[in-house]
């Protein structure tokens, strides 16, 4: 990722609020992606784009040795500040990971490394420092559920994506994480889930709630900000598409793939 790149994605999850995001709407991931890889004492584990800590620090409530690592430091800095037990917390991009090679037995990401432009780079840094016989475990938002469909909804909107990019849901196909892993893992499992999301009263609500906290909606209403009939065109669009998901009282189910793999010995 260019040096260009890398600060705007930075500087957008640290606008809004995105460990109000992660600790009201997304904390069930967490603990399901440890108990999925089977994380627990004496483990090396990694946690890519780990933002505050919403899988690593379960996993080091089983006893692991684990380190958070994510893109933007604002968020390492509320998860250490808030987490009740002891991990390591480090600045780092998941296309240039700053790990020694084979360094951990379970590296695992709960979508983070998801929204890393370049697929290939981030997938070859997870193969890269995960041991042989060790494990990948991921839960990432799928192109087909209600987020993916959110970015398809806002695509339109945003700023274009830089050459080679390739589209965050996507980590959420079974085919497109197999020709990213190809014969780097085995004993491949995976399983698509819903996540009951019930934070909302109505569809408005949850465009507003987005609006204010999360990076990646706010960023595609400021690339639209000084014409106000797109962003009514994205405020309805939105509020259709959370409409349609509605299973009364506002609550929606957001669908995700949960992820394991083997790391194979080449």
């Amino acid at each position: 990722m260019t040096t260009t790149v890398k600060t705007k994605h930075r500087a957008m999850w640290a606008s809004g609020d995105y460990p109000a995001v992660a600790s009201e709407l997304v904390a069930p991931l967490g603990p399901t992606l440890v108990q999925a890889t089977g994380i627990g004492p004496g483990q090396r584990v990694l946690d890519v784009g780990a933002g505050t800590g919403n899988a690593a620090i379960p996993a080091a409530e089983t006893g692991a040795t684990v380190t958070a690592s994510d893109l933007t430091p604002e968020l390492l800095t509320i998860g250490e500040k808030n987490s009740p037990v002891e991990l390591t917390w480090a600045e780092a991009d998941a296309e240039d990971l700053p790990f020694e090679t084979a360094a951990f037995d379970t590296v695992i990401s709960c979508i983070g490394v998801m929204f890393a432009p370049f697929h290939s780079a981030a997938a070859g840094e997870l193969l890269r420092v995960c041991r042989p016989g060790g494990t990948i475990g991921l839960a990432n938002w799928t192109p087909e559920g209600f987020i993916g469909r959110m970015f398809a909804t806002m695509k339109p909107y945003a700023a274009p994506p830089p050459p080679g990019a390739q589209p965050p849901p996507l980590w959420g196909d079974p085919a497109h994480l197999a020709s990213l892993f190809g014969d780097g893992v085995t004993d491949v499992s995976f399983e698509r889930r819903p996540l009951r999301v019930d934070h909302f009263r109505t569809a408005a609500g949850f465009r507003d709630y987005f609006k204010a906290n999360y990076g990646p909606t706010i960023a595609v209403y400021r690339n639209i900000a000084d014409d106000p009939a797109r962003v009514a065109e994205l405020d309805a669009a939105l509020l259709t598409l959370a409409e349609s998901h509605d299973l009364g009282g506002g609550a929606m189910d957001w669908e995700y793939l949960l992820y394991t793999a083997r790391r194979t010995a080449g």
